[in-house]
């Protein structure tokens, strides 16, 4: 047994493990719409922070205190796009089935548009783009909701 524990050492010295993360392909029905909201909400507060901060400081570390913040918050609006886009993928392509289709026709078009959004708000400060991409997580909640209710009863 110790030579075998030596062995999966020597093994992770020269192949350390990496990080990892996915949402399994088991059927298990623990999906859900919480993840893609707070992400899109995050990305509407990013924006709205990020238009919220002085342009025009004359004190040099002040005005290093607010690159400082941008340079952050714009990196959290992106982060947090990529997540919404990354949790509506798993929803559209693991959740929805082909017989939703026949209660939400727009379903695909819905989702695309949505993970366009996503894309659409990592490559620019828009309150205009935040808010749709809000909206239309908002939408997909809607349907998600209608379909496990469904499945419920």
């Amino acid at each position: 047994m110790k030579q075998i524990s030596v062995f999966f050492r020597l093994i992770d010295k020269f192949y350390p493990p990496v990080k990892v993360h996915a949402h399994c392909d088991v059927p298990c029905g623990l999906y859900d719409t919480a993840a893609a909201k707070m992400a899109a909400n995050t990305v509407v507060k990013m924006v709205e922070k990020i238009n919220a901060l002085p342009g025009d400081e004359k004190d040099p570390q002040k005005m290093l205190e607010a690159r400082n913040s941008f340079v952050r918050m714009v990196i959290t609006k992106e982060q947090h796009a990529e997540i919404c886009k990354r949790e509506l993928l798993i929803l559209w392509t693991d959740f929805f089935k082909s017989e939703h289709l026949e209660i939400f026709p727009q379903l695909h078009e819905t989702f695309w548009h949505a993970a366009k959004l996503c894309s659409k708000n990592k490559q620019n400060i828009s309150t205009e783009a935040a808010e749709e991409l809000q909206e239309a997580v908002v939408k997909i909640e809607e349907m998600f909701q209608a379909v496990k209710a469904k499945s419920v009863k």
